[in-house]
């Protein structure tokens, strides 16, 4: 093989790069770069980190640290098969330094390089944070039932299905997808949400789960780059009916079973199935609660028919026999007094004493 001469320093080589020897070549050719000086801010209550004008949920300290020195770590664009390698050390609290180590192929030549540059944290508090901690809201969601308060049970699920979408829509990306305050009313519970959007989607999942429906209203509180700042109020109404309850609709005694878009439930004077809307049940009277069932003697049963000591005058009175009905005479069964009768539960979960 003929050897060649490199023009710059006089050496024999196999090949030229660039009119000069492997090691001329590669005496002036930067594979990477990295500032000196690396400043990083992270917010010290939730630990975004602020990249590219915006604040960004990354991970730890560490995490953050190491993609914003992968960010300004520079490789030049004729590096192939390219591998790095960082390594973080804590110098304190606040000052890392992070080694960099790349392999790569340049000019069908492996090519190793290392560089050094320090992090500087810098704590402070995100736009998110800011906010939040000053009570900043777009939206009000007001939790109501609609013909009733809601139960302390309803207002909890409530709050723990915001608190919930909040934060799997923060991961998302919707930093403003927060609770700033929450305040309980005597006909519900106020929520003050940080994102419009946000709120929306909490509306639709507590109605999807608890039924009844929500409207919007939206205020005008002032004026930004020269459009109207609106902020919208939720208003949420639960159902009238929860299941449990016993109404009395059209001349039946229902038992609600669920309670959503669709009213679902079961006649106690003879089995059928009740389906409706929550619409349809406006005017329906509230009569009982299964909770308020009780158990009273079975005295005798017949074809269609049984006989049972009224749970409160101890009479013996005769009520319709329940679909699928097993018991024996003298055993005590549960059964629901209501200004419509009694009616005796089949399928029954004997309430715990309050």
């Amino acid at each position: 093989m003929n050897s060649i001469t490199c023009p710059r320093c006089g050496r024999e080589c196999d090949k030229l790069l660039d009119s000069v020897c492997r090691d001329c070549f590669f005496e002036t050719f930067k594979l990477i770069e990295l500032p000196l000086v690396l400043h990083v801010r992270i917010c010290s209550n939730c630990g975004a980190h602020f990249h590219r004008s915006r604040w960004e949920d990354v991970g730890s300290v560490e995490d953050v640290m190491l993609k914003a020195v992968e960010n300004v770590l520079f490789i030049h664009s004729e590096a192939g098969d390219v591998e790095v390698y960082l390594e973080p050390r804590e110098i304190t609290p606040y000052i890392y330094m992070v080694r960099a180590e790349v392999d790569a192929v340049v000019r069908e030549e492996t090519v190793h390089a290392e560089a050094e540059t320090e992090v500087r944290i810098q704590r402070t508090a995100c736009d998110m944070c800011s906010r939040e901690s000053g009570g900043y809201f777009e939206a009000i969601i007001q939790i109501r039932a609609a013909g009733r308060f809601p139960t302390e049970e309803e207002k909890r699920r409530c709050s723990t299905i915001a608190r919930e979408a909040m934060e799997s829509m923060r991961k998302k990306g919707d930093r403003l997808a927060f609770i700033s305050d929450a305040q309980e009313q005597k006909e519900g519970i106020d929520l003050y949400m940080g994102s419009m959007n946000a709120s929306r989607q909490v509306c639709r999942l507590i109605t999807s789960e608890l039924g009844g429906s929500f409207s919007e209203s939206p205020t005008l509180v002032g004026m930004k780059d020269g459009k109207n700042l609106y902020r919208i109020t939720f208003a949420i109404r639960l159902p009238e009916f929860r299941p449990g309850d016993v109404i009395r609709f059209r001349e039946k005694v229902i038992q609600i079973k669920s309670s959503g878009k669709k009213v679902n439930g079961i006649s106690l004077e003879d089995g059928s199935r009740f389906i409706s809307t929550p619409e349809e049940l406006k005017g329906a009277e509230k009569v009982a609660n299964i909770g308020d069932a009780v158990l009273t003697v079975l005295v005798s049963i017949e074809e269609n028919a049984i006989l049972v000591l009224d749970p409160e005058t101890y009479e013996t009175v005769a009520i319709k026999k329940p679909m699928s009905f097993n018991a024996e005479a003298g055993s005590e069964i549960p059964v629901l007094k209501t200004p419509y009768g009694i009616f005796a539960l089949s399928h029954f979960e004997i309430p715990r004493a309050k």
